[in-house]
């Protein structure tokens, strides 16, 4: 936004009244609201004021409060601040900061900017954007005229979150650029209907970085749905770049915006390290001697902006630039990138090595994001892209059958993925038995097989191999955790945490364990740690979830449930929320939430536990008794392939007891119940649960006598307090206050 005009000198018909805001001159307008300079009359200072225009659609109102409260928790530099929001009558304005400078779209009129600009101002969009993805935002219209360049050369971004995606053919930045401006900045899957997500940015962002390198964008005689068909029929790979533009760059912003989701950067955190390394090995390349310079045919102005000889204008405050390095940056950034392997140019120059260290190391951080499936997609495709090209390479064969495992774990609980996981395992000890990966992946296959003990060994022989791998040092504690080894888990998680303390993995399992102890108040501590660290993980919403609901803290708890739903809807999300209304009484709401949690694409069919969850539900339902037999029986279908395998494992045992129970199978449940607490006679859990079958099976005293052992061993009297089956035993003189 051009700040350069002082609203104290606007027009008469410009000004216009606002709480204590005096409007100027508007700054631009969108199909359903408006941004205006203003000027503040308390605090002396001018500011930007948005606000829906008469007649906007109902529900808008709501849509620009909630989206600017997100903005204003962004604490990145590169974005507006927001001052306050007002209300206006009906609906609600937004204050915000006014950004002097100029915006990319004016700079880029002057032509094709300098190597070194375009790579300062992409690193600075990318930082900018992976700190807005980190808390759960999408921008979904980055593009030259949302980006502003201050007078010190930082970049800002306009109206994050904020813009009104109506109509695909009107662009509604407050800019307010030609009407194609937004169509050709988008990626063909929101083209398609898609919303906005971390991967169509990535490619908003590559467009731009071509704009720049160009001087124009892709398609640039097109507008309307003659520039969208243009989009979807063709791809990245046909765009022309200037003869001078280095291999590398080009093989980045074809990264970027690859037509396929699972051929584009997954996001702005790759951007940033494909940066990174292009300017660290620009840096070491020698200029273009002045000598061949000199003997090169005069330029056309079409050539001379294609060399990017034309200067950043001076009054942005941009470096007055430098000429292209020809390409040859050599193979430094083909290795971080991992793209040497399938880019060659037009111009036939050969594809540089392809990095096998580079490629393995972005798929194995990008598993260390496992809630997320788009992140175990790269990892698969990176795994992938290495064994076409080396077949026994066992740390890509190893990571197949981590990412099968955690597909196994976090995605469906097909039992395909288990056997696949298992395969590639195999097959990654017998190619490399010294490698610490392939015992990770033999491990975690073990864990989910069952097999805790031999699991344990395998991971302690990864950590002999290599003491610092992530994998074996989170599957530990897991592993110490499930054999009911506790205190050395929690001592585990807690070294852990202190020797990887972004990771938020660990702040999780350590947050698992203090729950299953019935240590609530840390748990919670442990889980908001975790959406701290990374807050688009979901995992830690659901958790934290748990956590306060055992406190009594429903609405909190619901609130938390609901905040994770808005980063990334799945299926424990809303087994959450299920549970959060359940216990409120609302158990047709509840139901639905459980529905939610077993139907495809965000819930999980194959999750035993959330068919258990719906027949809860649904048993207070008048009518519904048939649906809660169907689920339970779903339940139990799931949850005997898991006990076939673990046979003594206590929460197991007590789960399908009380299953049983509710399917009035009595000797079953009973059976069940008994080897549950044998194995596991101190488990608040199991008592609670086993409390819930003598209930149920109308054995009272039994109930009373475990609810008591279930207090005893830390099982919080709020759950029990409102669990519904125990109405009529609350009532019992008998009952443990």
């Amino acid at each position: 936004m051009d700040a350069s005009t002082d609203t104290e000198h606007d027009t008469p018909e410009q000004a216009q009244p606002f709480r204590h805001y005096r409007l100027g001159r508007q700054l631009g307008a969108g199909g359903f609201g408006e941004v205006r300079e203003a000027w503040d009359e308390h605090l002396r200072r001018k500011v930007a004021i948005k606000r829906l225009k008469s007649g906007a659609v109902l529900g808008r109102s709501d849509s620009l409060l909630r989206e600017a409260r997100l903005a204003a928790s962004l604490e990145h530099p590169a974005f507006v601040r927001i001052h306050s929001i007002e209300e206006d009558g009906s609906s609600h304005a937004i204050v915000m900061e006014l950004i002097a400078g100029t915006t990319l779209r004016e700079l880029l009129g002057h032509g094709p900017l300098a190597l070194d600009t375009v790579l300062d101002l992409a690193e600075q969009a990318a930082a900018a954007m992976a700190a807005a993805h980190a808390c759960g935002l999408v921008h979904g219209d980055l593009k030259p005229s949302n980006l502003m360049v201050d007078a010190g050369g930082r970049l800002r971004i306009l109206d994050l979150g904020l813009a009104f995606h109506d109509d695909p053919q009107a662009t509604t930045s407050v800019m307010q650029l030609e009407q194609q401006g937004t169509i050709a900045y988008m990626a063909p899957e929101c083209l398609l209907g898609q919303a906005p997500n971390r991967q169509s940015d990535v490619y908003a962002l590559g467009v731009v970085c071509y704009e720049m390198i160009c001087g124009e964008r892709p398609f640039g005689n097109l507008s309307g749905l003659a520039l969208a068909a243009a989009q979807m029929q063709s791809s990245s790979a046909s765009w022309v770049f200037p003869a001078a533009t280095p291999a590398p760059l080009i093989a980045l912003v074809r990264a970027m915006t690859a037509r396929r989701l699972e051929q584009r950067l997954a996001g702005m955190q790759e951007v940033m390290a494909g940066l990174a390394a292009l300017r660290a090995d620009s840096a070491a390349t020698a200029a273009v001697p002045a000598a061949q310079a000199a003997a090169e045919p005069a330029s056309t102005p079409r050539q001379e902006a294609d060399t990017g000889a034309q200067p950043v204008a001076a009054a942005a405050g941009m470096p007055s630039g430098t000429r292209w390095r020809k390409a040859g940056l050599g193979a430094a950034l083909l290795l971080a990138l991992g793209l040497g392997g399938w880019y060659a140019t037009q111009h036939g120059q050969a594809p540089a090595p392809f990095s096998r260290s580079a490629t393995i190391a972005r798929a194995l951080h990008a598993l260390e994001s496992f809630d997320q499936p788009e992140r175990l997609d790269a990892a698969r495709a990176d795994f992938e892209a290495l064994l076409a090209k080396d077949p026994n390479n066992a740390a890509a064969v190893a990571g197949m059958s981590l990412v099968a495992s955690l597909r196994y774990t976090a995605d469906t609980q097909d039992e395909t993925w288990l056997r696949r996981a298992d395969a590639a395992a195999q097959q990654a000890m017998r190619l490399e038995p010294t490698l610490a990966l392939s015992h990770v992946a033999r491990a975690w296959v073990l864990m989910h097989q069952g097999a805790r003990e031999q699991a344990l060994r395998e991971i302690e022989q990864a950590l002999v191999l290599d003491p610092n791998n992530y994998f074996a040092c989170l599957r530990k504690v897991g592993l110490l955790g499930d054999m009911r080894r506790t205190d050395e888990a929690i001592a585990w998680g807690q070294a852990m945490l202190h020797r990887f303390p972004k990771q938020r993995a660990f702040a999780d399992a350590l947050g698992t364990l203090y729950y299953e102890q019935g240590n609530d108040k840390a748990a919670e501590q442990a889980f908001r740690l975790s959406i701290k660290l990374q807050p688009d993980s979901t995992l830690a919403y659901a958790n934290l979830n748990a956590a306060l609901l055992r406190q009594g803290r429903q609405d909190e708890a619901l609130q938390v449930v609901q905040q994770g739903l808005q980063v990334r809807p799945n299926a424990a999300l809303y087994a959450n929320l299920g549970l959060a209304l359940f216990q409120r009484g609302d158990y047709v709401g509840a139901a639905r939430a459980y529905e939610r949690s077993v139907t495809p694409p965000a819930g999980n069919p194959n999750f035993y536990l959330n068919w258990a969850n719906l027949g809860d539900a649904l048993l207070w339902i008048p009518g519904r008794e048939a649906r809660a037999r169907d689920a339970y029986r779903k339940a139990r279908q799931l949850l005997a392939i898991k006990l076939n395998r673990a046979p003594t494992d206590a929460t197991l045992l007590s789960r399908m007891g009380l299953y049983a129970a509710r399917s009035a199978d009595a000797d079953e449940a009973m059976d069940l119940i008994t080897k549950a607490l044998a194995a596991a006679p101190r488990s608040p859990s199991v008592h609670f649960r086993a409390a819930l079958v003598y209930e149920l099976l109308h054995q009272r005293e039994l109930a009373l006598h475990a609810l008591a052992q279930a207090k005893h061993f830390g099982y919080p009297a709020s759950a029990i307090d409102t669990e519904p089956d125990f109405v009529a035993l609350r009532r019992d003189a008998r009952y443990p206050r």
